[in-house]
């Protein structure tokens, strides 16, 4: 069984949508979108430095648009699940049908514009734990005031809070981290420093019809499988406020019986968890068009 997977933000690097461009057509795709949400995308995955794609209302709507054309790019795809981390979970509303690929660009723009100005309120900022016992680092991230906002299982965790408690937990590791590593991105996601975002999502959600899943999508809320597209669209908005559980979204693709992962442009940290969590399945990460034969390869092996 093929689960699609698509990453979150921080997965993005200065020029990586370059030759995706190169595909027939995809310049044209890439433009249309840009017009329809007022970004130049073209631009800001080709010519863009890191800080200007590191910035929130830039980077979501640029990782959606990569995860939409390389899976476009792929052919008529049926996965037995899609999954996404963060963001991530609006490409994968496309790949089930809930939202269009426009209504899901328009979203993710408001969603990155609305985060970024909830950014502006206080420095914070997201830093990734290596090593140590998940119970340990989480029981020590929260006496330093900070919140667990992703538990990535295969021992990750990402801590995100205020830019003094982050230094705090510099100093001050958890036993058994190794080491704490700070994200590219530009605020504490997925905590309470996100609440003022969730109140004009939902405001922007108002204006969408979604439609029921055609395949299984698994929701990183709590890794359960979600059944209508009204409800997905709700735990979308709510999302941007919660910690991210992929440690249980894989276990729920474990379950289902998943054989093969796929992760999207630009792929490789999921692919990564993957590995060390679920031995066995295969996985495969689009990074270029390069990567399209052995996907399609691994997709007609496993797919439905």
């Amino acid at each position: 069984m093929l689960v699609l997977v698509a990453p979150g933000q921080g997965a993005q690097t200065p020029g990586f949508l370059t030759p995706w461009l190169e595909l027939p057509g995809a310049f044209d795709r890439v433009s249309a979108w840009s017009d329809a949400i007022g970004l130049d995308l073209a631009h800001y995955g080709t010519k863009a430095d890191a800080e200007e794609i590191r910035d929130t209302a830039v980077a979501q709507p640029l990782l959606v648009a990569a995860g939409l054309l390389s899976a476009a790019a792929l052919g008529a795809v049926v996965p037995g699940a899609v999954a996404g981390h963060s963001v991530g979970e609006i490409t994968a509303a496309s790949f089930a049908g809930v939202l269009d690929d426009t209504a899901a660009l328009t979203l993710v723009r408001k969603r990155g514009l609305a985060m970024a100005e909830a950014a502006a309120i206080t420095e914070t900022g997201m830093s990734a734990l290596l090593g140590g016992d998940p119970e340990v680092s989480v029981a020590h991230l929260e006496k330093l005031g900070l919140t667990p906002a992703n538990v990535n299982g295969a021992g990750q965790i990402v801590a995100a809070g205020t830019l003094e408690q982050l230094a705090a937990l510099n100093d001050d590791k958890p036993e058994g981290v190794r080491k704490v590593v700070p994200l590219k991105v530009a605020g504490a996601f997925h905590t309470r420093h996100m609440a003022p975002a969730v109140d004009k999502l939902a405001e922007a959600a108002k204006a969408l019809a979604p439609a029921d899943p055609k395949v299984t999508y698994v929701s990183n809320k709590d890794g359960r499988s979600v059944a209508t597209g009204a409800e997905i669209v709700e735990r979308l908005v709510g999302q941007v406020a919660n910690p991210v559980r992929w440690d249980l979204c894989m276990e729920t693709f474990k379950e289902l019986g998943a054989t093969a992962i796929v992760e999207v442009c630009p792929g490789g940290t999921l692919v990564g968890l993957a590995k060390r969590a679920l031995p066995g399945v295969q996985t495969l990460a689009l990074k270029t068009p390069d990567d399209l034969d052995a996907a399609r390869a691994l997709i007609a092996e496993h797919a439905a």
